[in-house]
């Protein structure tokens, strides 16, 4: 037996309440394990029967998920009292083991050696991980205002280009896109089968993207003013769609009022705390940060690193934030860079914000594994980089087969409790990003495939504006262009879009795709992927095929197909996908 595969720690990834009476156990074992149990009571169990010492009760774990080399096994159980005291047994080849908190060892061995046991202390409603419950069922789009759309009423500046026409490169390049024109296009987004729209920056800057802010009290003129923001906000509700906002606390642009401060009067400023200087001599025509003089974002000197540990720093973000919720009634922020701000802003806010709306959504932008910060205390949920790897790895390289994507995604799913995968921010491409249509070099099937996985799999599906139409672009010279809307309403992309429509759909009228099981079927074309999900609720099935391999297959007869590109009779082609109720 492999020893060393053999893992569990109580912590909250392994460990954890789905509810406010469920606790699940994961146990990591070697794929020599045929057999695992846990053998549990209540804590305190012994004391309630006399018994000498503590003694608990076997039940079966269930294989929940195969890794490329490992085994997960769950258990599922609603502790009468609240808490539960634990081990494991484990069976490989007839031997059985068992695993305690502090040892590995044979069964036979057992009696003689110290037991530590495994502990669920208390099973604290205020501890349980609840994330909103809306965001599972929502469908998001991301905006990049700048560049989404210009309204019909919007008064023509010097600095404002003509729409589309010019590279989109520079910094100060600005479309004219603004609040009014979102606010005119969201019967689009409704048609489309948005719920819910993630705002990139819209405060003052002198950027056309904004992540350089320099008052966060002030919506950019640009863009428009504190009304049309809360009417953007009341027609999106109006229609079902929530609005999200950015939020830039990480740093800030060189014209925020306190770092202009600093930069005046130095250490005798009142916000010199507020940043992270290292030199008196701070103050330099040089464009990078390299020499350490100041910390910044990356090394770029005109966006300032905020010090978030500051307490006048949390208390004046928090006064920002609750003004957003209060004022304009917004249902969600994104936080920039958001594994830089410190854990302690970020409780404090959060302690702030919810009482004031209970079901506000809290996004972190973190790139890699961000149980940290997803413990309920700090994000409601992470942009979920690594999915989004996961799908463009395997769409994107013809040597990886199901069973690869099968460990990929099943490794995504162990990071976080159930609950925190349900709301995960997935995505294929973003404003930092390639775009997804330019990873699959235009070709629009291919496109559909990515979409499809996105669509159907756990978690909160999120499309950068655009991708409904497959915009082409590489970051970060062209990704960010603007919406054609000329020719969207010529139908010039009708063909595609109405596709990707069908897509959306398909996830907004089956709520099992907001539930965590994938079940794998393999098949001896090993470029083919099969999946099924379940609606643990109700039983309700759906089926996906994806054919990334090099030859059409034969699509078993199981249920009405809900969805299809590429596929006639039974027959679904190369880069075709099908999707179906079981």
């Amino acid at each position: 037996m492999n020893r060393n595969a053999v893992f569990h720690r109580s912590t909250c990834d392994m460990c954890y309440a789905a509810d406010n009476d469920t606790v699940v156990i994961r146990l990591l074992t070697g794929k020599d394990i045929d057999k695992a149990f846990i053998i549990c009571a209540d804590p305190f169990l012994n004391e309630l029967t006399r018994k000498k010492s503590w003694y608990g009760k076997p039940f079966p774990m269930t294989l929940q998920m195969e890794l490329e080399e490992r085994f997960v096994w769950t258990f599922r159980t609603s502790p009468k009292f609240k808490r539960l005291q634990y081990y494991f047994k484990v069976v490989s080849e007839n031997k059985e083991y068992y695993l305690f908190d502090n040892k590995l060892c044979p069964v036979d061995e057992a009696e003689n050696r110290s037991r530590q046991y495994y502990k669920y202390p208390w099973l604290n409603p205020s501890d349980v991980i609840s994330p909103p419950q809306w965001v599972r069922e929502t469908v998001w789009y991301q905006i990049m205002p700048d560049r989404f759309c210009r309204s019909a009423e919007s008064e023509t500046l010097p600095q404002i280009r003509a729409w589309g026409k010019g590279s989109l490169l520079p910094f100060n390049n600005f479309f004219g896109g603004n609040l009014k024109g979102i606010t005119e296009r969201l019967p689009y987004l409704r048609d489309l089968g948005i719920g819910g729209i993630y705002l990139t920056p819209i405060f003052s800057s002198n950027s056309y993207h904004r992540y350089n802010t320099f008052d966060y009290k002030l919506i950019d003129p640009m863009l428009g003013t504190e009304d049309d923001m809360r009417k953007l906000v009341k027609t999106a509700h109006s229609l079902g769609i929530r609005i999200m906002l950015d939020g830039v606390f990480n740093h800030c642009g060189t014209e925020f009022m306190p770092w202009q401060d600093v930069c005046k009067n130095g250490r005798s400023s009142p916000y010199y705390d507020w940043f992270f200087i290292n030199d008196d001599n701070f103050i330099k025509p040089r464009f990078d940060t390299a020499d350490g003089r100041f910390y910044t974002f990356s090394f770029w000197s005109g966006m300032p690193k905020l010090n978030t540990n500051n307490p006048e720093v949390i208390e004046y973000f928090t006064g920002i934030c609750s003004y957003w919720v209060r004022e304009w009634d917004i249902d969600g922020i994104r936080f920039d860079v958001g594994d830089e701000i410190s854990h302690t802003f970020l409780r404090e806010l959060r302690r702030s914000l919810k009482p004031i709306k209970p079901d506000l959504f809290l996004l972190g932008e973190i790139w890699f594994d961000s149980i940290n910060w997803l413990t309920g205390t700090e994000y409601d949920s992470v942009m979920n980089y690594p999915l989004s790897s996961c799908i463009n790895d395997f769409a994107g390289n013809s040597s990886l087969s199901g069973r690869d994507f099968m460990y990929a995604l099943n490794k995504c799913l162990l990071m976080y409790p159930e609950q925190v995968s349900q709301v995960l921010f997935n995505f294929l491409d973003t404003h930092d990003t390639m775009r997804v249509t330019e990873e699959c070099q235009g070709n629009t099937d291919l496109l559909i495939q990515r979409l499809a996985m996105l669509m159907t799999l756990s978690g909160t599906p999120c499309i950068y504006y655009g991708t409904e139409i497959a915009l082409r672009g590489k970051n970060p010279k062209d990704n960010r262009s603007c919406m054609p809307w000329s020719s969207i309403e010529k139908g010039e992309y009708d063909e595609v879009l109405n596709k990707i429509k069908e897509l959306i759909a398909v996830r907004n009228n089956n709520p099992q795709l907001s539930d965590i099981g994938v079940e794998f079927i393999h098949h001896d074309e090993p470029r083919l992927l099969h999946y099924i999900r379940t609606d643990t609720r109700t039983d309700k099935r759906l089926g996906v095929y994806i054919n990334a391999g090099s030859k059409p297959f034969a699509v078993p007869k199981e249920g009405r197909v809900i969805f299809s590109n590429l596929f006639s009779g039974d027959t679904l082609d190369i880069n075709g996908t099908v999707i179906y109720e079981i």
